[in-house]
């Protein structure tokens, strides 16, 4: 009887086994292309063909099949067919081809203009167009009343916007500073000269407006994220961070994308539908670092901009990183999905100016302070971090001492402590205010101790402890999620103790290979290099 109850059990763990094999072969099999669809409601990837690449790969039909199949290869689901950039408008009847094929193949395509060479060149303002010269006005609306026949959703890239000082500039700015004068001219030219003119053409199209990632110099060239916000039927957040030594691409930190994506989606709301990066100045530890920011940041959609750039130089290793991430990346955006953010409130008032503290919350999140980007100061916040962007509120000083006076821990910049009223300045302990130097990365070389004392302070009233070395990243989502990434290029052991937790327990880890050991309500985690964990949090 032994025996054959024994030959029993071991057919049933056959079974079983034959059974967990088949379905590990069939999610191995499973194209990405199908997990895609499968995930869409969740998160989706799209890529842009510009102008130039419509040109160049999208002429033919065995061009466009090829883009088609590198699509489906990399779990894109939507593309944006580019009608305009640089000057150049390509053929109606290709991009209507090119439409058309992508359409019967079962993708979501849409259209895109770069506001790039719309008539005379800026006047000390880079690449960005005059928008006092007529000739620019008419080919601006010309170009969305095109796109517009086309499609019925056009996306902007990231140069609508103004740095030219000509004459006529100066003459039409009269008494304003340049920040107001350009954020007054260009809402109205997007008014004026793009929505109106699109929609007299289609009155369904949908028109997105995309901002770059350089969120602290937004209202210098223009772009007045509440206004045109409002204005405008999306918006998209550019998430192109790129390699942080990178001289050439301003030495961003990873943490950027996190910030921005959540900043504006606080402007935007439901509007903010995707993040937009690039494979400039990156390797594949950097790319994928961008993917994971622009997910953990609440997008919905991942822009992978763009197909011609991405079959060159760094382009290539890049999407075969990112190919064999994609069904972890749609797990993190599955588990964090519909969670709202928590933590440190960190307001960054629209059209703020830092002075000589640009984007320094990126290197505070860098260095474990779990932030959630607000506009302004809230009352009802659990901790603050302030930065010198906090003095465009007039009333700060007195939401700073109300804050302080009910107890709740206040981190300060040295620049903001400087205008402060002598007596509230002297309230803040040692504890309080951070010295941000010339180069914000030297914040990465804070002391042990130093960055210890602020972590415990800042996070006291969530019941957390952490403990780690800096440019590893702490992310709070509701009361049940927690998310620690390691940006350095080695590995790193971590701590971390939730106070009210039951249990702790590690949910995904990207790459696989990090480790977790847990105790009650703590746990010692050991990341691999330019990793992240995911971490459920019992109660």
């Amino acid at each position: 009887m032994n025996n054959l109850k024994k030959a029993i059990n071991n057919k049933l763990l056959l079974t079983i086994l034959g059974i967990s094999l088949a379905i590990s072969a069939k999610a191995a099999d499973e194209s990405l292309w199908d997990l895609a669809h499968k995930n869409k409601s969740v998160l989706s990837f799209s890529t842009l063909f510009t102008a130039q690449n419509v040109r160049q790969y999208l002429t033919s039909d065995e061009r466009i099949d090829n883009a088609i199949q590198w699509c489906k290869d990399t779990a894109v689901t939507h593309v944006y067919l580019e009608s305009f950039r640089g000057g150049y408008t390509p053929n109606r009847d290709v991009l209507l081809k090119a439409k058309t094929k992508f359409l019967d193949a079962g993708f979501q395509v849409s259209g895109c203009i770069t506001t790039t060479k719309l008539g005379r060149d800026s006047v000390n303002g880079w690449s960005f167009p005059c928008f006092t010269d007529p000739k620019a006005l008419e080919t601006l609306q010309s170009a969305f009343e095109f796109a517009a026949g086309l499609f019925d959703e056009v996306m902007i890239d990231d140069f609508f916007a103004t740095g030219c000082e000509c004459e006529d500039c100066v003459k039409a700015r009269g008494d304003q500073s340049w920040a107001e004068y350009r954020c007054d001219l260009l809402a109205g030219i997007s008014q004026k000269n793009v929505i109106n003119p699109a929609r007299k053409v289609n009155p369904n199209v949908t028109i997105i407006i995309k901002y770059p990632q350089w969120y602290d110099n937004f209202h210098n060239r223009g772009y007045e994220v509440v206004r045109q916000s409002d204005m405008f039927d999306k918006i998209w957040v550019g998430t192109e961070t790129r390699d942080p030594d990178n001289q050439r691409w301003g030495r961003k930190a990873q943490y950027e994308a996190y910030f921005i994506m959540r900043w504006l989606g606080k402007i935007g709301g439901e509007k903010c539908g995707g993040g937009w990066f690039d494979p400039y100045g990156t390797t594949p530890p950097t790319y994928l670092e961008q993917a994971r920011q622009t997910i953990l940041g609440g997008a919905r959609q991942a822009l992978l901009f763009c197909y011609g750039s991405l079959q060159n130089d760094t382009g290539p290793e890049n999407i075969k990183a990112l190919r064999k991430e994609i069904p972890d990346l749609f797990k993190l955006a599955e588990l964090i999905h519909e969670k709202q953010p928590r933590g440190i409130s960190a307001p960054k008032i629209p059209n703020s100016d830092g002075g000589n503290e640009n984007y320094v919350y990126d290197f505070i999140g860098m260095i474990g302070l779990p932030l959630v980007p607000a506009t302004e100061i809230h009352k009802d916040g659990q901790a603050f971090f302030l930065p010198v962007h906090t003095a465009k509120d007039p009333t700060f000083a007195k939401k700073v001492r109300d804050l302080l006076d009910r107890g709740a821990p206040v981190l300060i910049t040295d620049e903001l402590a400087e205008k402060m009223p002598s007596t509230l300045k002297e309230r803040m302990g040692k504890n309080q205010i951070i010295n941000t130097p010339k180069d914000l990365w030297e914040l990465m070389d804070i002391l042990p101790e130093q960055l210890k004392a602020i972590r415990r302070a800042m996070l006291k009233p969530f019941g957390i402890e952490f403990n780690a070395p800096s440019r590893v990243a702490l992310y709070l989502f509701d009361s049940d999620t927690a998310v620690i990434e390691n940006f350095n290029d080695k590995p790193v052991e971590a701590s971390i103790q939730f106070k009210q937790a039951s249990s702790i327990s590690s949910i995904l880890s990207i790459p696989i290979g990090s480790s977790l050991s847990t105790q009650s309500n703590s746990a010692a985690v050991k990341l691999l290099p330019r990793s992240l964990i995911v971490l459920r949090i019992g109660r």
